[in-house]
């Protein structure tokens, strides 16, 4: 579906019959937003090359807010991309993100929120990258679109086949540590994206200021399948 604002509407009329994406209540009064925009002061004091120093920073942001799982990051302009020059297009920088990550703990189950069937797969072994990846395709109302999970463990990957299918809450990976999951802080990125083009395995997950509006309409909002209540309204 190329009109993102039908997709986006075709979410919203089935928000009650998506499985959970991951194994932890995205509603719980432990969950919390997290800011990574250039607002953050305590990560603009953090060596983010130092993946160690990154991750304790985040339990710091966490601790400080009482939590154990953070959420957010869709649209959000982000400088912490430029610790890694995988994100650099010419003389611009790739700050806008177009997933919403779940910072939570390694090993954390990831789940398939419909029916799916994995379109790829790949070990994106880039520092600052998705690390393992997973795409899953998935079919509404004879609408085809797909959802990316990145910074999954390596072992996610072993045994998947393109076209094996799932279905709605079985699980399809577990969160990866660093640094093979790219080299970040434990976290799920999760991202809905409404063509997938000739990419296999891969997919931008942050954009350029100028790529915004192309890219707001490939990738709707996550919310609208993970229905957290600490994030911007989904219905």
């Amino acid at each position: 579906m190329k009109n993102t604002h039908d997709l986006s509407a075709l979410l919203s009329r089935h928000r009650h019959t998506f499985a959970p994406v991951l194994d932890a209540d995205l509603n719980a009064d432990c969950v919390c937003t997290l800011d990574f925009s250039e607002k953050n002061l305590l990560l603009q004091s953090t060596d983010l090359q130092d993946t160690d120093a990154f991750n304790k920073a985040v339990e710091q942001m966490l601790q400080q807010r009482q939590a154990t799982t953070g959420v957010g990051g869709y649209l959000e302009d982000r400088f912490i991309y430029r610790r890694s020059r995988h994100f650099d297009v010419e003389a611009q920088s790739r700050n806008l993100h177009l997933g919403v990550d779940v910072w939570l703990p390694a090993g954390t189950a990831v789940f398939t929120p419909l029916d799916a069937t994995v379109h790829s797969f790949k070990d994106n072994d880039n520092f600052g990258d998705y690390g393992p990846t997973i795409i899953l395709q998935h079919e509404l109302e004879g609408v085809t679109f797909y959802t990316l999970y990145g910074h999954l463990s390596r072992t996610s990957l072993q045994g998947l086949q393109q076209g094996q299918y799932f279905s709605k809450g079985q699980k399809i990976a577990e969160v990866g540590p660093y640094p093979e999951n790219g080299h970040w802080p434990p976290h799920l990125h999760f991202q809905i994206v409404a063509d997938m083009g000739d990419k296999y395995g891969d997919f931008p997950g942050v954009a350029t200021a100028a790529e915004r509006s192309r890219y707001e309409r490939l990738c709707p909002d996550p919310n609208l399948i993970l229905q957290c209540r600490h994030l911007l309204p989904y219905a």
